[in-house]
């Protein structure tokens, strides 16, 4: 089965470009300190956008259903602005400003993604059009996933996030280049823990409408996947398409499957292991 047509030209790999950020308005709620990344030997890691899977990776779909982890993506793009960045029990981007912790622990494979840096975490700090939200789908941080289809149909699109803000909930998906108004705008409500939802955002209801996310597969064979940043400090670990809408993942979500190529090994977390604090706290409020 040939490949789609824009599908050779889609893994042509590209050169990530560096990550800059300029000053926010909402850096004013940090202290001078916070401001100041610092590396330890523990938490440093060169680039932490880069991928960490090989590029003939190829996940297959199986039964009408594909499960992956997040950071099993082989290539990032448009990444000038904001980049989905790895964390695990050793390895901690170090971007400010990032305001909440870690949350290695339950995240499947140990290890998950969050578009950083973060400059919007509520509804009080200024929102920006093309640096910390992005209504416009495949525009900033695109992440690219290969799936070999054996059943080409309509799949719910399933994410595991964990989100502590009310502004760090909704990312887009994408298939082959192009961004279908049915995989815009995945949201979710759920907070404090790696949760499984699949809800789609509409002008109506802005906490999202189960079973409206969606991909359309057009045809058995090979397929890229896609997510790209919506909302910065989105948090994601694993994703699911699944042919029965009545389908719910639970705990860690199916177990993946290779097609071709081989899936890097899961990150271990020590025992004992804590979660860091965040890299720029928020201030205490100023007692009067």
């Amino acid at each position: 089965m040939p490949l789609p047509p824009t599908l050779p030209a889609l893994l042509q790999p590209k050169r990530i470009n560096p990550h800059l950020m300029k000053p926010a308005p909402c850096l004013r709620r940090f202290t001078t300190a916070t401001l100041l990344v610092t590396f330890t030997s523990r938490l440093f890691a060169a680039d932490t956008s880069a991928p960490i899977a090989p590029p003939d990776l190829v996940f297959e779909e199986r039964d009408g259903v594909v499960a992956f982890e997040a950071e099993h993506f082989i290539k990032q793009e448009l990444t000038e602005v904001r980049a989905f960045h790895l964390t695990t029990a050793t390895i901690r981007p170090g971007i400010a400003p990032d305001t909440d912790g870690t949350h290695v622990i339950d995240a499947s494979g140990g290890a998950y993604l969050e578009i950083l840096p973060d400059t919007r975490w509520t509804h009080d700090e200024p929102l920006v059009h093309g640096e910390n939200f992005s209504n416009v789908p495949g525009k900033m941080a695109i992440l690219s996933y290969r799936v070999q289809f054996a059943n080409p149909g309509r799949y719910r699109v399933w994410a595991r996030t964990y989100s502590t803000g009310t502004e760090d909930n909704g990312v887009h998906f994408g298939l082959n280049g192009e961004w279908p108004e049915s995989g815009q705008r995945w949201q979710t409500t759920k907070k404090f823990g790696w949760r499984w939802d699949s809800r789609q955002r509409t002008t109506e209801v802005h906490v999202g409408v189960p079973g409206l996310l969606y991909l359309d597969i057009p045809s058995a064979g090979e397929h890229l996947i896609q997510i790209s940043m919506r909302e910065d400090g989105f948090e994601i670990d694993k994703i699911v398409l699944d042919k029965n809408f009545n389908y719910e993942p639970v705990g860690n979500g199916p177990i993946p499957r290779v097609y071709s190529g081989r899936i890097p090994p899961a990150f271990p977390v020590p025992a004992g292991y804590t979660e860091a604090p965040a890299v720029t706290p928020l201030e205490a409020p100023k007692q009067p």
